[in-house]
């Protein structure tokens, strides 16, 4: 026990070190209780721009509530794991974990969160990965220009940046985002050649959402310009993975799900950059069990979509189109499905065909079909001009009624 204070200013500190409990937030629910876009909502969260989930009652929220919980803003995990006295006077003394460096020093640790949402999720209009899929493309990076060139490298250094962020914050599930991200973008700045590096991101991003054990120190090399691993370094995995028992206890299950899904594709599709289809295409397998209990909507129908296409990738670089063929036409009907049928996103439902096609004719031409390969690259070329043309029309139509809305407020 401490002594206590006896001047008049001392008792004021002490006092100031008191928490309020009646001015507390509301405490963060159960675990088992969050779970995130998996819920659909009864009506659009805005008006005109909600989709209707397909087969079921409800609209899909966009995956916001998938992004609260994996950037965890009330900071609901501290606070179980804390309780909430501890948690709001660490909070008090600007005690909780945070960068004290740098340009973020003067930030809160909730103004740093956000920041990251930004670092992980914000894209530019001029981003080439920009938009729903996740389909593995090769690139020829020798041919690309400088300006491109600079900006993939840019996007590489905004994914490090996230991971040290991540683990400064201790936001497992963010690290586990940030080096799938990692994964991605050294394939789009690296090609084949960057292959190996991407795998080992994928890797550790795989094993912070799994049930085992993660070694931070290792984690955090991957946060460097140039990781050099010492091939001597002993693993020293204590940190729980976010589908470990004891981290459940303080966040739910969808958390460790959602990363996984991402880390599994951003695998499967390094495999596949150096050539192991087999291998890729286990890992790509992997992911639908994951997908099997979320709703038929366009935000998780392009995963699905991706998957299959990625697959159906696998096979047509073997030279086995019909293999890639069965793939391609689910993927297609992911599509059709959203164009056809009620409440899907026509939008998303027409792009998703065009990607399906492309692939196709790809798949055709890797096994010398050249008259059908550009047949159907003609005809994709086509739906891709009436698209655009459609989707231009839509947007000035937008922005007329917009005007026409302002006007009238005015």
């Amino acid at each position: 026990m401490g002594k206590k204070a006896k001047s008049s200013a001392g008792k004021k500190k002490a006092a100031d070190r008191k928490i309020d409990r009646s001015a507390l937030p509301p405490p963060p629910p159960k675990p088992e209780d969050e779970v995130g876009s998996a819920k659909p909502l009864d009506k659009p969260a805005l008006p005109g721009t909600g989709f209707k989930v397909l087969g079921e009652e409800g609209y899909d929220d966009g995956g916001v509530a998938d992004l609260s919980l994996l950037i965890d803003l009330e900071d609901s995990v501290q606070r179980r794991k804390r309780g909430e006295n501890e948690y709001f006077t660490a909070l008090k003394a600007d005690l909780l974990p945070r960068a004290t460096r740098g340009p973020m020093a003067k930030m809160t640790r909730r103004e740093q969160k956000v920041s990251l949402a930004q670092l992980l999720f914000s894209e530019d209009d001029d981003c080439e990965d920009k938009g729903p899929s996740e389909v593995y493309v090769e690139h020829n990076v020798d041919d690309e220009d400088e300006t491109v060139i600079k900006h993939r490298s840019d996007r590489l250094a905004q994914a490090r940046a996230a991971l040290r962020l991540s683990l400064l914050l201790r936001e497992p599930a963010c690290a586990s985002l940030s080096l799938s991200e990692l994964c991605k973008r050294k394939l789009t700045q690296a090609g084949k050649n960057g292959a190996e590096e991407a795998l080992r991101c994928a890797n550790k991003a795989i094993e912070i959402a799994g049930p085992g054990f993660w070694d931070s120190d290792e984690v955090q090399l991957e946060a460097e310009d140039n990781p050099v691993l010492d091939p001597k370094y002993e693993k020293n995995a204590t940190s729980p993975g976010l589908a470990n028992p004891t981290t459940l206890k303080l966040l739910p299950i969808r958390v460790s799900q959602l990363c996984m899904r991402s880390s599994l594709l951003q695998k499967g599709n390094a495999l596949a950059a150096m050539g192991k289809e087999d291998d890729a295409r286990a890992i790509y397998e992997e992911v639908f069990p994951i997908l099997e209990s979320e709703p038929r909507c366009a935000r998780v129908d392009w995963e699905r979509h991706s998957v299959h296409v990625n697959i159906g990738n696998t096979f047509a670089r073997e030279g086995n189109f019909d293999k890639a063929d069965e793939h391609y036409t689910i993927a297609q009907q992911l599509g059709e499905d959203h164009v056809k049928e009620k409440g899907g996103s026509e939008e998303d439902g027409r792009s998703m065909l065009l990607c399906a096609k492309r692939a196709r004719a790809f798949a055709l031409k890797k096994v010398g079909r050249d008259d059908e390969a550009k047949a159907l690259l003609a005809e994709v070329i086509k739906q891709k001009i009436s698209d655009d043309e459609a989707a231009k029309k839509k947007k000035e139509e937008e922005a007329a009624k917009d005007a026409e809305a302002s006007a009238e407020n005015k």
